[in-house]
């Protein structure tokens, strides 16, 4: 069993959610909202507000968590998130328990930002040796999206 912090814990992340906590896992879900606290702990995950634009309330979620998935492919506002934010937070994950990330580089984010993120994540995985996935299957279908995440948790636990 791990700990899996899910960053963007909206509709598909609760959806992942509740496929790890099947698989066993343990899941800790983020919300920018505290009214967003009930629908992840609904799931059975622990809910956290934690901002993504802003990394410390991230990194202070990290505390037992051995994979974070970044479930930003959709996210509003997203450009630093899938570039200086994002390539912050690889940069420091290296000190940290940590031994892996998911990144989601398909939804309505504009393609060219998602293949930075990709791309930033691919070379941190060359850099600091760190166990990474990309996945570029494209959320509109939920369900080979769900699978494509599922594994790709499963390939780096």
């Amino acid at each position: 069993m791990a700990r899996v912090l899910i960053v963007g814990c909206g509709c598909r992340g609760r959806s992942l959610t509740a496929a790890l906590l099947a698989d066993g896992h343990a899941v800790r879900g983020t919300t920018r909202a505290e009214t967003g606290l009930a629908e992840i702990e609904a799931v059975g995950a622990e809910g956290v507000v934690a901002d993504p634009d802003r990394l410390g309330t991230i990194l202070v979620q990290l505390a037992g968590v051995t994979l974070i998935c970044w479930l930003m492919g959709s996210a509003t506002g997203a450009d630093d998130l899938h570039g200086p934010r994002l390539e912050t937070l690889l940069e420091r994950l290296v000190d940290t328990p940590v031994r892996g990330i998911v990144y989601e580089a398909a939804g309505s984010v504009e393609p060219a930002l998602l293949a930075t993120g990709a791309a930033a994540v691919r070379a941190a995985a060359e850099r600091w040796r760190l166990p990474a996935e990309v996945v570029e299957t494209d959320p509109s279908d939920h369900a080979e999206w769900l699978d494509a995440m599922r594994a790709a948790v499963e390939r780096l636990l």
